[in-house]
């Protein structure tokens, strides 16, 4: 029986902008652009509670809330902060999966603390997170991974809950399908219009019926429905994509303003890769147009894109195949897949020469 704990750090970006200014603090703030075209990448607690969330396009976000005040996004300080949280986490065990910037599962089954009690890990952990960034953050303790995360939403903001192995099955039949991890909007009405609603009506299905409607996924939600979920914590999981998206102020309508434009997105994805130290295979360019009808364009390659330049000149190709635009092009985007590293890469170089 595994100990697992997912961390999730409260209203993360947004907190982070009111602990630096203190002016913000108890007002309803949106980390992202407040131009027309903006997007909110994070909202405070405060704007929460006026339907703000993230993800929302600006505009709405402003109609919801008046009073909204937008701050510019500052990834190299959150993702400053967010090493600084992991040091707190390597304290206990070397089994942490980032997720993203501000939450991850950690597996403290046996701890270098040599601690028994998950949950009182968790309780020094968030102790250790106040003290040493200024932040509050939520954990879910529990014997597997999908419910650990569940419990973590459970108590928000600055919360802790635990789901042991008495309750696992029992807390997912009352569940809402659409509250369960992974499971969409898209999903949440296909499985509405097959009358299940809950984790009680998907426990009553049988694993055919679940997987000839749902594929690969189907064993997975036929597990879950019972509490049970076999997937261990991956200190090192693999990146599958490296990418980067504009959208513009104003609609782009030629060739030149369409390469333009791809530069800092270019620029951006490029200098991911030499971060991560990947390279890949796949190039995908996204292109929304002001309608909001999107499409997506790739090619693979023999070899890894081994430069910018190469990595400019397959972007486009990619859009010169889509000139002239049919309408005026609202979002570009720049996707590098099928990732390796240069160890790898010569692995492969070697297999192919044999």
């Amino acid at each position: 029986m595994r100990k697992i704990i997912h961390i999730d750090m409260d209203a993360f970006y947004a907190s982070v902008e009111q602990r630096d200014d203190p002016g913000l603090r108890g007002l309803p703030v949106a980390v992202g652009g407040a131009r027309e075209r903006g997007v909110v990448a994070a909202a405070s607690y405060e704007a929460r509670r006026y339907g703000v969330r993230s993800a929302m396009p600006s505009v709405t976000a402003r109609r919801k809330c008046p009073e909204l005040i937008f701050v510019k996004p500052r990834f190299e300080v959150y993702r400053a902060i967010s090493r600084q949280i992991r040091e707190v986490f390597a304290r206990y065990t070397p089994l942490i999966e980032p997720l993203s910037l501000d939450e991850a599962y950690l597996d403290v089954t046996e701890n270098l603390k040599g601690l028994p009690s998950a949950t009182h890990i968790a309780q020094e952990i968030r102790a250790a997170i106040r003290a040493e960034t200024g932040l509050t953050a939520s954990a879910g303790v529990s014997y597997n991974k999908f419910l650990a995360k569940l419990a973590s939403d459970q108590r928000k903001p600055d919360g802790l809950f635990v789901i042991t192995p008495a309750q696992g099955p029992a807390f997912v039949e009352d569940l809402p399908v659409g509250r369960f991890h992974g499971v969409g909007p898209a999903t949440t009405a296909k499985m509405q219009g097959l009358g299940l609603h809950s984790g009680r009506d998907l426990r009553g299905c049988s694993l055919a019926f679940l997987q000839a409607h749902f594929g690969k996924a189907g064993p997975h939600y036929y597990w879950i429905s019972r509490g049970i979920d076999r997937r261990p914590v991956k200190p090192d999981r693999v990146r599958k994509s490296l990418g980067a998206e504009n959208t513009f102020f104003e609609d782009l309508y030629t060739p030149q303003d369409l390469r333009a434009a791809l530069q800092p997105i270019l620029d951006k994805v490029w200098k991911h890769c030499d971060q991560a130290g990947l390279r890949g295979r796949t190039v995908t360019l996204k292109v929304k147009y002001a309608d909001f009808r999107q499409i997506t364009r790739s090619r693979t390659l023999l070899q890894p894109v081994a430069s910018r330049a190469e990595l400019e000149a397959v972007s486009f190709a990619l859009l010169s195949a889509l000139l002239p635009v049919p309408k005026g092009v609202r979002l570009l985007g720049v996707t590098l897949s099928s990732l390796l590293t240069p160890a790898e890469d010569t692995d492969r170089e070697g297999l192919l020469l044999l």
